[in-house]
């Protein structure tokens, strides 16, 4: 175990699967105290067994997710770093989208971020300061078809977050924006276990794997620590050269 977190607590939102789950594991294993928030109480079991506090909440409901990160705070706190990693895809042509899957990527995806920080970057701010990891995507960087809306969100939350650096540096705290590529969720794992897709999802990137989920937890444990103090207003791309390439994949 490295130390690079130690004693330090740290909140992930959407922490119960994928991405999030890889999060929690990696910041425990920096030695995190971790807080992991998740609105599927089925999930919550899976956050508890890796070590971490596993909390319900939903940070679409934009009056509870603001309360809770301030019950937190005064309950677990003081809180050091932030990960704003919960989000939703909705992958459809646009002229099919309707305004409700709009509205949806906008409060999960985007909104989300902006109330978290609302929340605690002033309790960061009277502590010391602290660190804040928005997790975006690589679709920041280049899209396709099908994902205006969801691509949107996430080149939102980039620009969001150098933004967020600028409002908060003087007072200690730094936003960093990581931006995953396709990576080995569960929901992944088994679209790949069609050995075409596999291949085909090989073939996008420089090295011919793709990123797992500790890979990015790893990059968001770093992002939080001390080690990274050099890095805020920056958006790191973790895809394995997957949005370096120019044409088809």
């Amino acid at each position: 175990m490295n130390v690079l977190l130690k004693d330090k607590t740290v909140v992930v939102t959407g922490a119960g699967a994928g991405i999030g789950l890889g999060i929690v594991r990696q910041c425990i294993m920096a030695g995190a105290n971790v807080i992991g928030i998740e609105r599927d109480e089925n999930r919550l079991v899976r956050i508890e067994a890796e070590g971490a506090r596993g909390v319900h909440g939903d940070v679409g409901d934009a009056e509870a997710f603001p309360s809770l990160l301030q019950r937190l705070w005064e309950n677990r706190g003081p809180i050091h770093g932030l990960v704003n990693n919960a989000g939703i895809t909705i992958e459809k042509p646009l002229e099919e989208m309707s305004l409700e899957e709009m509205e949806l990527l906008w409060r999960v995806n985007q909104r989300s971020v902006l109330l978290s920080v609302q929340a605690l970057a002033p309790l960061m701010s009277g502590n010391g300061g602290g660190s804040v990891v928005n997790i975006a995507s690589n679709h920041a960087r280049a899209s396709g078809t099908g994902y205006e809306a969801y691509a949107g969100t996430k080149g939102a939350i980039v620009a969001m977050s150098r933004a967020m650096a600028w409002s908060y540096g003087r007072q200690g705290i730094r936003v960093n924006a990581l931006c995953p590529g396709l990576t080995m969720t569960e929901a992944v794992a088994d679209a790949a276990r069609d050995p075409a897709l596999a291949a085909r999802f090989r073939a996008w990137h420089a090295n011919q794997r793709v990123n797992t989920v500790d890979e990015i937890g790893q990059a968001a444990a770093f992002l939080l620590s001390d080690a990274a103090s050099a890095f805020t207003g920056a958006d790191l791309i973790a895809d394995q050269g997957m949005s370096s390439r120019l044409g088809d994949i």
